[in-house]
């Protein structure tokens, strides 16, 4: 994938961001095992952090503005939208919920979240001088994102009804899974936890960051002070091996199948 300045095309994954106790930790662990740079903002933003690859940003890292009220650390997945307020009204006619109304970030754009039927929180993203990230599917970048729930045919009817998908489904024996798109290619996934994951496995959407080895990716992981929960693997579409940061946070990452070339 190019360099991409544009706003993304509504329903795309567009930005993603993550609110950590410690902004200076989540540097020291993201920006050597991805290749990042960091930009921090003014006072205005609450220095709202930037991560960037060669020039082009990626995600971005914040703290909480009380701590004491913070979450747990979780990549949140931002899908892009072209007028907020419809969209919302449709999360909600669907079966969403408002988790953050919509609120205007100082002309970058606005935001607001919400969570699925399933409680698989996302964004919306409303695009004005800030677009989203400008790069995917490159070392470094974000190469997918999937939402894993408990009711996956739930989710699906969900997503679909707001933004409209096709779906491909992609499931097979003791596997439920299908692919997003519009039109073009795919764009996302909904999957289904499987028995083994347990009941208390957290509706989520998961962030797969591209990587040239996965199996080095996953070495530098531990080295850095994250966990691997899920060894390097090779699928259909990679190999890929699940991760947790130095906040708990789970993320994946995705390379080159050992076979491919």
């Amino acid at each position: 994938m190019t360099t991409h300045r544009d706003a993304w095309p509504q329903g795309s994954p567009a930005w993603a961001d993550i609110t950590v106790p410690s902004l200076i930790t989540a540097r020291e662990f993201y920006g050597p095992l991805f290749g990042w740079t960091f930009e921090v903002g003014g006072p205005e933003t609450g220095g709202y952090t930037q991560a960037f690859l060669d020039g082009r940003r990626v995600v971005g890292l914040t703290e909480p503005m009380e701590s004491s009220s913070a979450p747990a650390p979780a990549w949140c997945v931002y899908l892009a939208t072209d007028d907020l307020l419809a969209t919302a009204d449709q999360v909600v006619s669907a079966g969403g919920r408002v988790v953050l109304a919509p609120m205007g970030i100082l002309g970058f754009g606005t935001m607001g979240l919400y969570s699925d039927p399933t409680d698989a929180v996302f964004g919306l993203w409303q695009s004005g001088t800030h677009t989203g990230w400008d790069v995917d599917e490159e070392p470094g970048s974000v190469a997918w994102t999937e939402v894993m729930v408990h009711d996956q045919p739930r989710a699906l009817a969900f997503y679909r009804d707001v933004f409209g998908y096709q779906v491909e489904d992609l499931s097979a024996p003791g596997f439920t899974y299908a692919s997003l798109s519009l039109g073009s290619g795919p764009l996302a996934g909904v999957g289904q936890y499987s028995p083994s994951a347990g009941a208390s496995a957290p509706p989520a959407w998961t962030l797969y960051f591209a990587v040239t080895s996965t199996d080095d990716a996953a070495a530098s992981v531990a080295s850095l002070g994250g966990t691997v929960v899920s060894p390097p693997t090779d699928t259909p579409f990679g190999r890929m091996s699940i991760a947790s940061g130095p906040f708990g946070e789970v993320f994946a990452v995705m390379g080159p199948r050992r076979d491919a070339g």
